[in-house]
């Protein structure tokens, strides 16, 4: 989408189902191995009672909204404030929601509000994500 197109109070999003298998891959990618996220057994004795996804990726998530829907193609992320407000356990569905919320013009700039909710509507991620479009 060209930049001129774009308008204040603008959205997008995306939606996934998170796997084992995904949290596995991302584990071997990535190198976190942290047990919260593969081991049964440990997780259960954690705060969660059960395995949790990566909180960055899920995050992930918004990065395939901005590069994809909204700004879309061309899109340069520069910034991302992240708050994780609520774990993502495997088989949740989380959506992905970005909504423009400050233009700046003479750079092609894009401020816009990014919300992370699982299937039951509770926020699980929330920030801000500064990105310019090319």
């Amino acid at each position: 989408m060209e930049y001129s197109r774009i308008e204040i109070g603008q959205k997008a999003s995306i939606t996934k189902t998170f796997t084992d298998d995904d949290v596995r891959q991302f584990a071997q990618i990535s190198n976190d191995v942290n047990p919260l996220h593969l081991n049964d057994d440990y997780a259960k004795k954690s705060i969660f009672k059960k395995r949790i996804v990566h909180g960055i990726l899920t995050c992930g998530l918004i990065s395939a909204v901005l590069a994809n829907k909204l700004p879309g193609e061309g899109t340069i992320y520069l910034a991302q404030e992240v708050r994780f407000n609520a774990p993502v356990f495997l088989g949740d569905s989380i959506t992905a929601m970005c909504e423009v919320i400050e233009k700046r013009d003479d750079k092609n700039i894009i401020k816009l509000n990014t919300i992370c909710t699982n299937q039951e509507g509770q926020v699980v991620i929330s920030g801000i994500a500064t990105v310019k479009k090319s």
